[in-house]
């Protein structure tokens, strides 16, 4: 491994997005050979790197093999590793590694349902969530008020928000109940909060808010709310490719344990929870 910015390969080793690691890097928890690492430090393979006091296994670029998860949210928990008021949080649910840990693909907020993807890869973290990569995030949501087509064609154009111009580059009805609404509808960015921000811009109620596809990952209609599924070597692949990342070869196969661990729980899923 030539030398490399830290916050990096810390990102690699799946301890976390970059942005993360830079903080914990500013907050002084990280060491390079016993003194203690600054923003902007870079490493090589034979350095020693310790996190909170554990040390860190630096895997070169390629090595670690890339892992992606599937986790179908449920409303009512919060995309944080821990809640001081007791709420449940996504990363309960996922599975153990033995090296690393999960990294969120952004965020959905408490209220929201629906894809979210999780990785091992905090470069690939990186480039699923930068606004250059452009990836779609389709949502099927309900509005409650009066919508009309001049509405929809300004949603579509594009209005101000606190942070910028934003606009849905799709947006399809699917059915109307009375006052309420359900739209499909496509934005390109992550921003916090962005799909209810732009139709409350407009005066309506967002009360039902599920992000059914991110890129070209859409929810199995077999995993169900709270239930998580692994991505292939080809759905990891047209991801990557989409967001113009250069993934390793390495994706697949899982060990023969991985697989079977994996189809078990596929099974699983198929079958639903026992009944008792």
């Amino acid at each position: 491994m030539n030398d490399e910015k830290l916050h990096k390969v810390l990102a690699r080793a799946g301890l976390g997005s970059r942005r993360e690691m830079e903080a914990a890097i500013a907050q002084g928890r990280v060491t390079i050979n016993g003194r203690t690492a600054t923003v902007g430090d870079r490493v090589t393979a034979t350095d020693k790197i310790f996190i909170d006091g554990h040390p860190v296994k630096a895997a070169a670029p390629g090595k670690q093999r890339l892992r992606v998860i599937l986790y179908n949210k449920p409303e009512g928990e919060i995309c944080s590793r821990s809640d001081p008021e007791g709420r449940p949080t996504v990363f309960n649910r996922l599975p153990n590694l033995r090296e690393g840990r999960w990294i969120s693909v952004g965020r959905l907020d408490i209220n929201t349902s629906g894809a979210l993807l999780f990785t091992n890869d905090g470069d690939f973290a990186h480039k699923l969530m930068h606004p250059s990569s452009v990836i779609d995030r389709e949502y099927l949501v309900r509005v409650f008020g009066e919508v009309d087509k001049d509405m929809l064609q300004r949603l579509r154009e594009g209005v101000l928000l606190e942070d910028g111009i934003a606009r849905f580059t799709d947006i399809v009805e699917r059915e109307t109940e009375g006052s309420s609404h359900w739209f499909y509808c496509v934005v390109m960015e992550g921003r916090n909060r962005e799909v209810r921000r732009l139709w409350e811009s407009q005066g309506v109620k967002v009360n039902r808010l599920k992000r059914v596809r991110f890129g070209n990952i859409f929810i199995p209609s077999h995993v169900r709310a709270g239930q998580w599924v692994e991505l292939n070597h080809r759905e990891i692949a047209e991801l990557a490719l989409t967001a113009g990342f250069q993934i390793p070869r390495n994706t697949e196969p899982f060990t023969v344990q991985e697989k079977r661990n994996q189809d078990r729980h596929q099974r699983r899923l198929r079958k639903g929870p026992k009944r008792t």
